[in-house]
């Protein structure tokens, strides 16, 4: 049996409870079509991550993908870019608001300077 292999195969997942790498969603289950709604995806909600100089999340990117749709939609790419310069140092968190049409799936990536790429999604129903 092969290796996967594509950039799919080079993104890591889990379960963000006990991986401090894992994008969190926090969505809705269901939404109104057409309405507007806040979807917050963060890093290290159970378990910190550190956000240093050193070993800190260089960015978080936001998808969707309606159900039966070919490719997703990218709704936001986040950087965090202040490590621990003159002491300002930035927790990846973000919140973002938009609206869809139909069911689908939201899908969040990040990376971690030392420990590469991640991912999670959680499905959405539009009523």
């Amino acid at each position: 049996m092969c290796a996967p292999t594509g950039f799919g195969a080079l993104y890591q997942s889990g379960d963000w409870k006990g991986e401090k790498h894992v994008p969190v969603i926090h969505s809705p289950e269901k939404v109104k079509k057409g309405e507007a709604f806040e979807v917050k995806v963060n890093i290290g909600e159970e378990i910190p991550h550190p956000n240093t100089l050193e070993h800190h999340i260089k960015w978080i990117k936001v998808y969707f993908q309606g159900e039966g749709d070919k490719f997703p939609v990218e709704i936001g790419n986040y950087n965090f870019t202040s490590h621990g310069e003159y002491g300002v140092f930035t927790e990846p968190e973000v919140t973002v608001k938009f609206k869809i049409e139909k069911s689908g799936t939201i899908y969040a990536t990040s990376y971690c300077n030392i420990h590469g790429l991640w991912e999670n999604s959680k499905e959405i129903k539009v009523e």
